[in-house]
């Protein structure tokens, strides 16, 4: 009989090998073997079977053991399970290896030092289980890795730890959770060449958006150093969003760049008694991003190769979770680790829930940082500044708040439990983030000074529903949720878009039945990202205000000027919006500021004037071309065109607001070429936001020369009754189903339509009141742009109307009454 092998090269297993090499070896195996000859990289090595772990184990008759401390285990009791793990973990390491396994590692081992002409060659060991990567649990940081281990002592010890922590308290608590047999999971153990990302960079890359589940972006996060410290949170990364549909097509497609707090790494130690420490990173580092557009694009391109070759052997789609490496002394990219992302892959698309606080309820906002899911929760706040030895001594109860400086795979007992999650550091995709959204628990990481500024036992709201930024709020808050039914959502012949303000939010209202963008208002981009003012950006130099010119510059640090800052942040914004709907239509509208909103921003106070009426002075169409302001308008021009073309989010329309005159469209046409933008050129399409009596009166004369209206129904019913809508005073009279701001819009339908220019509605109104959809359904408009919230009861409304009334263009003094009186 032939005797058994404990030992493999990778390139020995594959996919379908998870009982002898468990889930992320069997996958490092498959992509060697697969996608190699793709271009992918992945480091060689070996590993010890399962059958090794349970020779090792049968040896030292540890399953018995084991099943005696654990059999009666009750979980949810801190101390019982902190003993428990302790004397299960002490018995493994102080076990020895049977003779023949420690052979059979210690021969490999020799062997892939000497293809590397070097006698102890530097490896990665990492925990490999059989209940692990899978599709319903990620198991996510459940068993140990370690790097930078060189020498046969120090191999061994390693590999004992990683048998070791498949006893670890917050394995054993998560396989209770789930229902997983404690004694039916085995360990394979991988050994790797390890990659010299000390001297380069590491991180985490998913095929999908962790937070929205888009599809069609790649999210990568990286920072220098090994990987250890953006997966356990300890440094807040880079963060880098890539469209895959434009990636596969060949262009940059990078439509967001976030530079993280990256204020330490990890790498080699030379200490005999750690194989790796922690360093500062020098402020060159902190202030760059650790990867080049480059080498996004190839990782980019890797993860989507790594996605589809997935896809294709499950048959069925499946989003991938993965681990990469930039070598710092050959600067070559490497995965070491993929498995299938398990939140997202797994979740009912049939409904989209959305949660909301009550706005008459909000109070004070305590702090912000980085949002984990979309929930919201309420609860006692409970700062524990590091786990120590006995977790059940921290007085942490069942719905408290957990607030953290960060959180390891050690914290999952508590996470369980808690009704919110904050830490001081972390991104998007480390441990307490990927393990919080498969608890749905909502959780705010990197947010700074959570420790020092909130205060324990007080009672707080912390809420991820707002976008990329979480809040904390003081209190308990109301919680209003939302469920919309897709499947039961009728058809509609009228095509229905959306009102996107946020960036943050493009990719969450991605998955409703819309088609396209109606209305993206840059001014939401500018105020909220950008916060300053362009003319501040330009022409700060020439102010001698010291104190302005000394914020510019530490905001704008690492772009070339202040110019080129305001442009990549409108971009980026643009860029998400576009990519959430692509290729579907996008209507970007131009900054809408007044002057006393544009005064706000940073340094806006120098260029503004101070107008009487601002609402109805200095804005939309007429800055455009002044002299004074057009400078900070092309600089929106040059926005556009670097999504437009450099980026091929082509599907982007732009909008003129508050243009008074046909001649004032002319100069803004002739401003918009100077900066690269013209009309027809790359199928550039330009509106007109329809707003102003003199739009609805010239109709025709405007339809010369644009390629579409979209009505502004907010600033039309104020113009047309002739009030001021921030007015108190005469807000009972403001109401767009007013019969004259109808007859307005009856008028542009009818005049539109004999020039064959398209027109739909992007105000306010239809979000409002579905009695005023239904009437513009009627008139025959060609789209109505509703907000997200509102477009379920849109849609229900729409085609309510559509069935039983033909739609005409012209619209009777009869049915004219029945919507006054209605």
């Amino acid at each position: 009989m032939e005797k058994q092998k404990f030992t493999l090269k990778l390139n020995e297993v594959g996919i379908e090998d998870i009982h002898i090499a468990g889930g992320k070896n069997s996958s490092l195996g498959e992509m060697i073997k697969n996608l190699s000859e793709l271009g992918v990289k992945v480091p060689d090595g070996y590993l010890i079977t399962v059958q090794g772990y349970e020779a090792f184990m049968e040896a030292n008759q540890l399953n018995q053991y084991v099943y005696e401390k654990i059999v009666n285990l009750d979980s949810s009791d801190l101390l019982a399970l902190k003993n428990c793990g302790i004397a299960i973990r002490t018995k493994i390491l102080e076990a020895s290896f049977p003779e023949d396994l420690s052979k059979e590692i210690a021969d490999e081992y020799l062997l892939l030092s000497a293809t590397s002409k070097k006698e102890n060659i530097d490896v990665a060991v990492r925990s490999s289980a059989t209940a692990e990567d899978l599709p319903d649990a990620s198991f996510a940081g459940q068993q140990e890795t370690y790097l930078n281990v060189a020498g046969i002592e120090n191999l061994f010890d390693s590999i004992k730890r990683c048998f070791a922590s498949l006893f670890t308290d917050r394995a054993i608590s998560y396989r209770q959770s789930f229902g997983y047999h404690h004694l039916k999971i085995g360990l394979s153990v991988g050994i790797q060449k390890m990659v010299r990302s000390d001297l380069g960079a590491s991180g985490v890359a998913f095929s999908i958006d962790p937070e929205s589940g888009f599809k069609d972006a790649v999210i990568i996060n990286g920072s220098y150093g090994l990987g250890e410290m953006v997966v356990q949170g300890a440094v807040s990364p880079d963060e880098f969003i890539v469209f895959k549909p434009l990636l596969k097509k060949g262009f940059p497609a990078i439509i967001e760049r976030k530079l993280g707090n990256k204020d330490k790494k990890m790498v080699y130690s030379d200490s005999p008694n750690e194989y790796v420490k922690v360093v500062a990173t020098s402020s060159l580092e902190g202030q760059s991003f650790c990867l080049n557009d480059q080498q996004v694009f190839q990782l980019s391109s890797w993860v989507c190769l790594i996605e589809e070759y997935y896809s294709k052997l499950k048959n069925q789609w499946c989003p991938m979770d993965v681990e990469w490496a930039l070598d710092g002394q050959t600067n070559e990219l490497f995965i070491v680790q993929a498995r299938p992302e398990t939140i997202h892959s797994q979740r009912n698309e049939e409904s989209i829930v959305t949660y909301h606080i009550n706005p008459v309820e909000i109070k004070d906002v305590l702090l912000k940082g980085i949002a984990v899911g979309d929930k919201i929760g309420s609860g006692q706040v409970r700062i524990i500044p590091s786990l120590g030895s006995d977790i059940s001594k921290t007085g942490f109860k069942k719905g408290d708040i957990l607030v953290a400086e960060m959180t390891d795979p050690d914290w999952e007992p508590l996470m369980k439990i808690a009704s919110a999650i904050i830490t001081e550091r972390g991104g998007r995709t480390c441990h307490a983030a990927i393990v919080a959204r498969e608890l749905g628990v909502p959780a705010i990481v990197a947010c700074k000074d959570a420790t020092k500024n909130l205060v324990n036992g007080e009672l707080v709201t912390v809420s991820c529903a707002e976008g990329d930024v979480g809040m904390v709020f003081k209190g308990e808050l109301g919680v209003i949720k939302t469920e919309i039914s897709l499947n039961s959502l009728p058809k509609t012949k009228t095509p229905l878009m959306l009102n996107v303000a946020s960036p943050d939010k493009a990719f969450q209202f991605a998955s409703l039945p819309h088609h396209g963008i109606g209305l993206a208002r840059m001014e939401f981009i500018i105020n909220n990202y950008i916060k300053i003012h362009p003319l501040a950006l330009l022409k700060s130099s020439q102010l001698g205000d010291v104190s302005l010119s000394n914020q510019l510059n530490e905001i704008t640090k690492g772009y070339q000027d202040g110019a080129a800052y305001f442009v990549d942040k409108l971009a980026n914004g643009l860029a998400k919006i576009a990519a959430s709907a692509y290729p579907r239509q996008v209507i970007v509208r131009f900054s809408d500021f007044k002057s006393n909103e544009y005064a706000n921003l940073l340094g806006g106070e120098h260029f503004e004037p101070k107008e009487e009426n601002p609402m109805i002075g200095w804005r939309g169409a007429s800055r455009y071309y002044s002299e004074s302001y057009k400078e900070a308008f092309g600089l929106e021009c040059k926005a556009i065109k670097q999504v437009r073309e450099k980026l091929g989010l082509d599907n982007i329309v732009v909008m003129i607001p508050f243009c008074r005159t046909v001649e004032e469209l002319i100069k803004v046409y002739q401003v918009m070429e100077e900066y690269g933008l013209k009309r027809g050129e790359n199928d550039l399409k330009v509106y007109l936001m329809a707003e102003l009596p003199s739009n609805f009166l010239m109709a025709e004369e405007f339809a010369e020369h644009i390629d579409g209206f979209s009505i502004g129904s907010n600033d039309l019913t104020q113009l047309v009754l002739g009030l001021d809508r921030d007015s108190a005073q005469v807000a009972h009279l403001y109401d767009e189903r007013n019969l004259a701001v109808k007859k307005m819009i009856s008028m542009l339908i009818r005049s539109a339509k004999a020039k064959n220019v398209k027109v739909g509605i992007c105000g306010q109104g239809p979000s409002d009141f579905p009695d005023f959809a239904q009437f513009l359904v009627e008139e025959g408009i060609d789209t109505i742009s509703v907000t997200p919230d509102s477009f379920s009861k849109t849609v229900v409304a729409i085609a309510a109307i559509e069935k039983p009334i033909v739609i005409t263009n012209i619209m009777t003094e009869n049915a004219l009454k029945m919507f006054e009186i209605g």
